[in-house]
Protein backbone atom coordinates (compact mmCIF):
# COMPACT_ATOMS: atom_id res chain seq x y z
CA UNK A 1 0.00 0.00 0.00
CA UNK A 2 1.41 3.60 -0.98
CA UNK A 3 0.58 6.63 1.52
CA UNK A 4 0.30 10.06 0.45
CA UNK A 5 1.41 12.01 2.61
CA UNK A 6 0.18 15.41 3.27
CA UNK A 7 2.12 19.25 3.20
CA UNK A 8 0.29 20.34 6.52
CA UNK A 9 2.92 21.26 8.83
CA UNK A 10 1.91 20.20 12.64
CA UNK A 11 2.72 22.23 15.53
CA UNK A 12 5.88 22.70 16.64
CA UNK A 13 5.71 23.91 20.04
CA UNK A 14 8.18 21.67 21.64
CA UNK A 15 11.41 20.31 19.83
CA UNK A 16 14.80 19.39 20.95
CA UNK A 17 17.64 20.85 19.49
CA UNK A 18 18.57 17.70 17.51
CA UNK A 19 15.80 17.60 14.79
CA UNK A 20 17.10 15.08 13.37
CA UNK A 21 16.75 12.03 15.50
CA UNK A 22 13.36 13.01 15.59
CA UNK A 23 10.78 11.25 13.69
CA UNK A 24 7.99 13.13 11.68
CA UNK A 25 4.66 11.79 9.66
CA UNK A 26 7.03 10.62 6.73
CA UNK A 27 8.93 8.23 9.05
CA UNK A 28 5.91 6.10 9.71
CA UNK A 29 5.07 6.04 5.79
CA UNK A 30 8.54 4.68 5.56
CA UNK A 31 8.57 2.16 8.23
CA UNK A 32 5.03 0.74 6.96
CA UNK A 33 6.72 -0.18 3.99
CA UNK A 34 9.48 -1.56 5.60
CA UNK A 35 7.48 -3.58 7.29
CA UNK A 36 4.90 -4.56 5.11
CA UNK A 37 4.74 -8.69 5.11
CA UNK A 38 6.36 -8.84 8.46
CA UNK A 39 3.63 -8.48 10.56
CA UNK A 40 -0.46 -8.62 11.09
CA UNK A 41 -3.06 -6.44 9.92
CA UNK A 42 -4.76 -6.51 12.66
CA UNK A 43 -8.58 -6.11 12.85
CA UNK A 44 -10.97 -3.56 14.31
CA UNK A 45 -13.72 -4.30 16.16
CA UNK A 46 -16.69 -3.25 18.23
CA UNK A 47 -18.86 -4.03 20.51
CA UNK A 48 -22.66 -3.25 21.08
CA UNK A 49 -22.66 -3.79 24.68
CA UNK A 50 -19.45 -2.05 25.65
CA UNK A 51 -20.90 0.64 23.49
CA UNK A 52 -24.19 0.81 25.29
CA UNK A 53 -22.63 0.97 28.52
CA UNK A 54 -20.49 4.21 27.59
CA UNK A 55 -22.49 6.00 25.75
CA UNK A 56 -19.60 5.82 22.81
CA UNK A 57 -19.27 4.21 19.90
CA UNK A 58 -16.00 2.46 20.75
CA UNK A 59 -13.94 0.66 18.39
CA UNK A 60 -11.34 -1.65 19.41
CA UNK A 61 -7.81 -1.38 17.00
CA UNK A 62 -6.60 -5.69 18.24
CA UNK A 63 -2.64 -5.50 18.70
CA UNK A 64 -2.89 -8.45 21.14
CA UNK A 65 -3.47 -10.18 17.90
CA UNK A 66 -0.12 -8.71 16.47
CA UNK A 67 2.96 -11.05 16.36
CA UNK A 68 4.39 -11.62 19.77
CA UNK A 69 1.17 -10.40 21.04
CA UNK A 70 1.45 -7.06 20.85
CA UNK A 71 1.70 -3.70 18.48
CA UNK A 72 6.19 -4.01 19.77
CA UNK A 73 6.45 -6.00 16.59
CA UNK A 74 6.19 -2.96 14.27
CA UNK A 75 8.61 -0.71 15.99
CA UNK A 76 11.20 -3.73 16.36
CA UNK A 77 10.79 -4.89 12.97
CA UNK A 78 11.10 -1.48 11.37
CA UNK A 79 14.56 -1.19 13.50
CA UNK A 80 15.94 -4.02 12.33
CA UNK A 81 14.78 -2.72 9.06
CA UNK A 82 17.61 0.17 9.31
CA UNK A 83 20.20 -1.20 11.09
CA UNK A 84 23.66 0.11 10.28
CA UNK A 85 25.62 -3.16 7.89
CA UNK A 86 27.41 -5.59 9.50
CA UNK A 87 25.38 -5.52 13.03
CA UNK A 88 25.57 -9.16 14.04
CA UNK A 89 23.79 -8.48 17.28
CA UNK A 90 21.30 -6.59 19.14
CA UNK A 91 20.50 -5.81 22.89
CA UNK A 92 17.63 -3.75 24.81
CA UNK A 93 16.01 -3.31 28.25
CA UNK A 94 12.39 -4.35 28.65
CA UNK A 95 9.73 -5.51 31.43
CA UNK A 96 8.24 -7.90 28.49
CA UNK A 97 6.82 -6.85 25.50
CA UNK A 98 9.50 -5.08 23.40
CA UNK A 99 11.98 -7.63 24.67
CA UNK A 100 9.94 -10.76 23.07
CA UNK A 101 9.79 -8.36 19.66
CA UNK A 102 12.87 -7.78 19.54
CA UNK A 103 14.18 -11.56 20.04
CA UNK A 104 11.52 -12.04 17.35
CA UNK A 105 12.89 -9.53 14.82
CA UNK A 106 16.34 -10.41 15.43
CA UNK A 107 15.34 -14.51 15.19
CA UNK A 108 14.09 -13.36 11.84
CA UNK A 109 17.13 -11.45 10.70
CA UNK A 110 19.53 -14.38 11.82
CA UNK A 111 20.55 -11.81 14.59
CA UNK A 112 21.45 -12.85 18.43
CA UNK A 113 19.35 -10.88 20.69
CA UNK A 114 20.04 -10.14 24.20
CA UNK A 115 17.31 -8.52 26.47
CA UNK A 116 17.86 -6.75 30.14
CA UNK A 117 14.58 -7.45 32.14
CA UNK A 118 13.95 -6.46 35.44
CA UNK A 119 13.38 -9.32 38.43
CA UNK A 120 10.01 -8.16 38.71
CA UNK A 121 9.05 -8.86 35.25
CA UNK A 122 6.09 -11.51 34.49
CA UNK A 123 7.22 -15.00 34.16
CA UNK A 124 4.63 -15.30 31.21
CA UNK A 125 6.95 -12.30 29.72
CA UNK A 126 10.34 -13.49 30.48
CA UNK A 127 8.96 -17.28 29.11
CA UNK A 128 8.13 -15.54 25.64
CA UNK A 129 12.02 -13.37 25.66
CA UNK A 130 13.65 -16.73 25.79
CA UNK A 131 11.23 -18.29 23.56
CA UNK A 132 12.06 -16.30 20.71
CA UNK A 133 15.93 -17.20 21.17
CA UNK A 134 17.28 -14.42 23.14
CA UNK A 135 19.37 -14.42 26.19
CA UNK A 136 18.13 -12.55 29.19
CA UNK A 137 20.20 -10.67 31.94
CA UNK A 138 17.81 -9.90 35.01
CA UNK A 139 18.25 -6.74 36.13
CA UNK A 140 16.77 -4.57 39.28
CA UNK A 141 13.35 -3.26 38.83
CA UNK A 142 13.89 0.85 38.31
CA UNK A 143 14.83 2.43 34.85
CA UNK A 144 18.12 3.92 36.28
CA UNK A 145 19.18 0.14 37.28
CA UNK A 146 18.10 -1.59 34.04
CA UNK A 147 19.84 1.05 31.54
CA UNK A 148 22.78 0.93 33.62
CA UNK A 149 22.53 -3.39 33.23
CA UNK A 150 22.43 -2.53 29.46
CA UNK A 151 25.01 -0.52 29.27
CA UNK A 152 27.38 -3.40 30.54
CA UNK A 153 25.93 -5.26 28.40
CA UNK A 154 26.58 -3.10 25.13
CA UNK A 155 30.49 -2.97 26.44
CA UNK A 156 30.83 -6.18 26.72
CA UNK A 157 28.73 -7.64 23.63
CA UNK A 158 29.37 -5.04 21.13
CA UNK A 159 25.91 -5.15 20.70
CA UNK A 160 23.64 -2.41 18.87
CA UNK A 161 20.91 -1.14 20.98
CA UNK A 162 17.45 -0.99 19.82
CA UNK A 163 15.43 0.96 23.13
CA UNK A 164 12.36 -0.06 23.89
CA UNK A 165 10.93 3.27 22.91
CA UNK A 166 12.59 6.56 22.84
CA UNK A 167 14.15 5.87 19.32
CA UNK A 168 13.30 7.36 15.85
CA UNK A 169 12.94 3.86 14.12
CA UNK A 170 10.72 2.38 17.25
CA UNK A 171 8.16 5.45 17.25
CA UNK A 172 7.59 5.12 13.47
CA UNK A 173 6.97 1.71 13.15
CA UNK A 174 4.50 2.22 16.07
CA UNK A 175 2.83 4.56 14.59
CA UNK A 176 2.01 2.34 11.46
CA UNK A 177 -0.75 1.09 14.31
CA UNK A 178 -2.83 4.59 13.36
CA UNK A 179 -2.37 4.24 9.32
CA UNK A 180 -4.06 1.05 9.73
CA UNK A 181 -6.48 1.73 11.45
CA UNK A 182 -7.78 5.05 9.74
CA UNK A 183 -7.53 3.20 6.46
CA UNK A 184 -10.12 0.23 8.02
CA UNK A 185 -12.56 2.74 9.89
CA UNK A 186 -12.79 4.11 6.34
CA UNK A 187 -13.55 0.67 5.10
CA UNK A 188 -15.70 0.69 7.74
CA UNK A 189 -17.80 3.96 7.07
CA UNK A 190 -16.90 6.24 9.87
CA UNK A 191 -14.42 8.69 10.37
CA UNK A 192 -12.66 8.39 14.59
CA UNK A 193 -12.93 11.44 16.54
CA UNK A 194 -10.75 10.54 19.06
CA UNK A 195 -7.94 7.98 19.35
CA UNK A 196 -7.03 6.46 22.68
CA UNK A 197 -3.33 4.90 23.35
CA UNK A 198 -2.01 3.97 26.66
CA UNK A 199 1.26 5.48 27.44
CA UNK A 200 3.99 4.21 29.30
CA UNK A 201 7.44 5.45 27.59
CA UNK A 202 5.51 6.92 24.56
CA UNK A 203 6.40 4.97 21.45
CA UNK A 204 2.85 4.14 20.54
CA UNK A 205 1.28 7.31 22.10
CA UNK A 206 3.81 9.61 19.73
CA UNK A 207 3.66 7.06 16.52
CA UNK A 208 -0.14 7.76 16.79
CA UNK A 209 0.50 10.98 17.24
CA UNK A 210 2.17 11.51 13.86
CA UNK A 211 -0.05 9.60 11.89
CA UNK A 212 -3.07 11.18 12.71
CA UNK A 213 -1.50 14.60 12.15
CA UNK A 214 -0.86 13.71 8.57
CA UNK A 215 -4.10 11.65 8.15
CA UNK A 216 -6.60 12.79 10.08
CA UNK A 217 -5.64 16.13 11.91
CA UNK A 218 -9.17 16.61 13.49
CA UNK A 219 -8.93 13.43 15.02
CA UNK A 220 -8.04 13.97 18.91
CA UNK A 221 -5.14 11.86 20.11
CA UNK A 222 -5.56 11.17 23.69
CA UNK A 223 -2.78 9.22 25.81
CA UNK A 224 -4.09 7.34 29.22
CA UNK A 225 -1.96 5.95 31.93
CA UNK A 226 -2.37 4.92 35.09
CA UNK A 227 -2.32 7.41 38.17
CA UNK A 228 0.00 5.35 40.03
CA UNK A 229 2.33 5.99 36.58
CA UNK A 230 1.35 9.63 36.06
CA UNK A 231 4.68 11.33 34.19
CA UNK A 232 3.40 11.75 31.10
CA UNK A 233 0.58 13.66 32.02
CA UNK A 234 2.08 15.79 34.11
CA UNK A 235 4.82 16.20 31.78
CA UNK A 236 2.31 17.05 28.71
CA UNK A 237 0.72 19.17 30.73
CA UNK A 238 3.27 20.97 32.69
CA UNK A 239 5.58 21.66 29.55
CA UNK A 240 8.32 20.41 32.00
CA UNK A 241 9.75 16.92 30.75
CA UNK A 242 9.49 14.34 34.55
CA UNK A 243 12.35 12.00 33.48
CA UNK A 244 11.92 9.95 36.94
CA UNK A 245 9.12 8.39 38.84
CA UNK A 246 8.04 5.70 41.49
CA UNK A 247 5.08 3.45 39.62
CA UNK A 248 2.93 1.92 41.47
CA UNK A 249 0.51 -0.26 39.08
CA UNK A 250 -0.36 -3.79 37.86
CA UNK A 251 -0.20 -2.18 33.72
CA UNK A 252 3.33 -3.50 34.05
CA UNK A 253 3.99 -2.68 30.39
CA UNK A 254 3.23 1.42 31.49
CA UNK A 255 5.94 1.45 34.73
CA UNK A 256 8.41 3.17 32.76
CA UNK A 257 9.24 6.83 32.27
CA UNK A 258 8.09 9.03 29.28
CA UNK A 259 11.48 9.27 26.52
CA UNK A 260 13.02 12.18 25.34
CA UNK A 261 11.99 12.33 22.06
CA UNK A 262 8.47 10.57 22.45
CA UNK A 263 8.17 13.87 24.80
CA UNK A 264 9.44 15.90 22.06
CA UNK A 265 6.10 14.68 19.58
CA UNK A 266 3.58 13.86 21.97
CA UNK A 267 3.71 17.60 22.93
CA UNK A 268 2.55 18.41 19.56
CA UNK A 269 0.80 15.88 18.29
CA UNK A 270 -1.19 14.91 21.65
CA UNK A 271 -4.37 16.66 22.99
CA UNK A 272 -4.06 15.46 26.11
CA UNK A 273 -3.09 12.24 28.63
CA UNK A 274 -5.85 11.53 31.24
CA UNK A 275 -5.11 8.84 34.21
CA UNK A 276 -6.94 5.90 35.25
CA UNK A 277 -7.47 4.27 38.60
CA UNK A 278 -6.19 0.52 39.32
CA UNK A 279 -9.62 -0.64 40.31
CA UNK A 280 -10.55 0.98 36.73
CA UNK A 281 -8.00 -1.09 34.88
CA UNK A 282 -9.05 -4.51 36.42
CA UNK A 283 -12.76 -3.79 35.31
CA UNK A 284 -12.21 -2.63 31.67
CA UNK A 285 -10.12 -6.02 31.40
CA UNK A 286 -13.08 -7.64 32.93
CA UNK A 287 -15.34 -6.10 30.81
CA UNK A 288 -12.78 -7.17 27.76
CA UNK A 289 -12.46 -10.51 28.55
CA UNK A 290 -16.14 -11.29 29.00
CA UNK A 291 -17.95 -8.96 26.65
CA UNK A 292 -15.47 -8.79 23.66
CA UNK A 293 -13.75 -12.12 24.48
CA UNK A 294 -10.42 -10.78 24.20
CA UNK A 295 -7.48 -11.80 26.10
CA UNK A 296 -5.89 -8.44 27.47
CA UNK A 297 -3.40 -7.56 29.18
CA UNK A 298 -3.82 -5.11 32.43
CA UNK A 299 -1.44 -2.42 30.13
CA UNK A 300 -3.89 -2.66 27.53
CA UNK A 301 -7.21 -2.00 29.73
CA UNK A 302 -5.59 1.40 30.21
CA UNK A 303 -7.80 2.39 26.66
CA UNK A 304 -11.00 1.32 27.98
CA UNK A 305 -10.61 2.52 31.77
CA UNK A 306 -10.43 6.40 30.07
CA UNK A 307 -13.46 6.20 28.52
CA UNK A 308 -15.16 4.85 31.29
CA UNK A 309 -13.72 6.93 34.09
CA UNK A 310 -13.55 10.02 31.70
CA UNK A 311 -17.15 9.48 29.88
CA UNK A 312 -17.92 13.19 29.58
CA UNK A 313 -14.82 13.72 27.00
CA UNK A 314 -16.56 11.07 24.87
CA UNK A 315 -20.08 10.65 24.98
CA UNK A 316 -21.40 10.47 21.77
CA UNK A 317 -18.32 10.01 19.60
CA UNK A 318 -16.44 7.65 17.06
CA UNK A 319 -13.58 6.44 19.48
CA UNK A 320 -10.78 4.17 18.76
CA UNK A 321 -9.17 2.45 21.52
CA UNK A 322 -5.81 0.82 21.10
CA UNK A 323 -5.63 -2.53 22.95
CA UNK A 324 -1.98 -2.88 22.95
CA UNK A 325 -1.36 -6.46 24.13
CA UNK A 326 -2.00 -9.62 25.42
CA UNK A 327 0.88 -11.20 27.27
CA UNK A 328 0.32 -11.87 31.22
CA UNK A 329 0.79 -14.37 34.05
CA UNK A 330 -2.59 -16.60 33.74
CA UNK A 331 -1.97 -17.71 37.30
CA UNK A 332 -2.39 -14.13 38.46
CA UNK A 333 -5.70 -13.66 36.57
CA UNK A 334 -8.11 -14.77 38.89
CA UNK A 335 -6.90 -12.84 41.95
CA UNK A 336 -6.94 -10.11 39.91
CA UNK A 337 -10.70 -9.88 38.77
CA UNK A 338 -11.68 -11.67 42.16
CA UNK A 339 -10.21 -8.37 43.84
CA UNK A 340 -12.42 -6.28 41.26
CA UNK A 341 -15.71 -8.45 41.76
CA UNK A 342 -14.76 -7.58 45.78
CA UNK A 343 -15.10 -4.31 45.52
Amino acid sequence: MTWIIPNKPIDNRVMPSNHNDIPASEDVFSAAQNIAGKIHQTPLISSTQLNELTGTQLWFKCEHLQKVGAFKARGAANALSLLPNGVAAVATHSSGNHGAALAWAAAQCGLSCTVVMPETAPKAKRAAVEGYGANIVTSGSSLSERELTLAAVLEETGAHEVPPYDDKRIIAGQGTVALELVQQSRELGFTPDIIVAPVGGGGLLAGVGLAMAALAPDALVIGAEPAGADDAQRSLRGGVHITTQEPNTIADGLRTTLGARNYAVIGRTVRDIVTVSEAGIVKAMRLLWTRTKQLVEPSAAVGLAAVMEHSARFRNKNVVVVLTGGNMDLSKVGPLLSSEENE
